[in-house]
């Protein structure tokens, strides 16, 4: 498994990582076998968030972490807040975030939740998670410089973010935010289609994400790649969806010659970039997370990534 230093902490981290937002949903020996699993396949970074199944999903990866063969100090562990829920409100919609909240009273109190389900004593980085418009960055200073002093959480970062509001952030912190976490993938590509029509008026020009892959790697962040396999935020994966012949034959076509699978592949296009994404798995089904996680030893030819991203639907000027 390759490794990747991530912005300027000095952790140096598995490439892939295991998102835990479904693990809420399994019992805590199915949720072992998954973190054994990603373990025993190189997989050394684990991210969470406060919301994910509210609460439950922490919960069962702490408990499913005691029963592992290996111990906290072994893996890195990152969470999400900042996200306020109110299922009251929902009207029976998907509840995602009826409100933002970046106060130092409820990052704190976010942080403490966390550490308490998760049952450990720190976090190795906390993000903020998606921008609240109502932000005061010397609050969020203040959380961060009590959260650090007191040991409970070593690095901070933050999700879904662009570069303008970053850069306010940052020059209120004493602390160098390490990832930007955003949706990446094959099929999730804007950030890479603004780049490459500079100068055009076409549909693909419009830059919708303020230069977030030459911002971040200028500022020595990294991109934390959620939902790799999406064609859209909800909508499902592309892989092996008939919506999309012609990316899936390519795809098995460039998996057969490594001879992995498509998901594999799907992952090596995006850790073929040279920005040093860590790229963020969903799966809580082993067999499919192995199969993702085999793409970290794929080294794609210039030509197969551009042939994928053609695939896709992608275009050039």
């Amino acid at each position: 498994m390759k490794t990747i230093k991530l912005g300027q902490s000095g952790l140096e981290a598995s490439q892939i990582a295991l998102g835990i937002m479904r693990m809420g949903s399994l019992s805590v020996a199915d949720a072992t076998k998954v973190i054994e699993t990603t373990y025993n396949a190189g997989v050394n970074f684990y991210d969470a968030a406060d919301i994910y199944l509210n609460g439950k999903s922490e919960k069962t990866f702490g408990e499913a972490l005691k029963q592992a063969s290996f111990s906290r100090d072994d893996i890195y562990i990152q969470s999400k807040g900042g996200i306020v829920l109110d299922p009251s409100r929902s009207n029976g919609d998907l509840v995602f975030g009826q409100r933002y909240d970046f106060s130092k009273q409820h990052l704190l109190e976010a942080v403490d939740g966390i550490l308490q389900r998760l049952d450990i004593d720190y976090l190795d980085s906390f993000l903020l998670h998606r921008p609240d418009a109502l932000m005061e960055p010397e609050e969020i200073a203040d959380a961060f410089n009590e959260l650090q002093a007191s040991g409970k959480v070593r690095h901070f970062g933050v999700s879904n973010f662009n570069g303008s509001q970053i850069d306010v952030l940052q020059s209120y912190l004493n602390q160098k935010l390490i990832v930007d976490q955003l949706q990446f993938g094959v099929m999730h590509t804007g950030m890479v289609d603004s780049g490459i029509h500079v100068n055009m008026t076409d549909a693909d020009s419009v830059d919708h994400d303020s230069g977030l892959l030459e911002y971040l790697r200028f500022h020595k962040m990294n991109i934390q790649a959620w939902s790799p396999y999406q064609y859209g935020m909800f909508e499902g994966a592309f892989i092996d969806n008939p919506k999309f012949p012609e990316l899936n034959a390519k795809l098995q076509e460039v998996a057969d010659k490594y001879n992995v699978t498509k998901n594999a592949i799907a992952t090596a296009w995006i850790t073929r970039m040279p920005q040093n994404i860590q790229v963020l798995l969903g799966s809580m089904n082993p067999k499919h997370l192995q199969e993702s996680i085999a793409g970290a030893d794929v080294q794609l030819d210039k030509q197969e990534w551009y042939d994928i991203y053609f695939a896709a639907g992608h275009t050039l000027p």
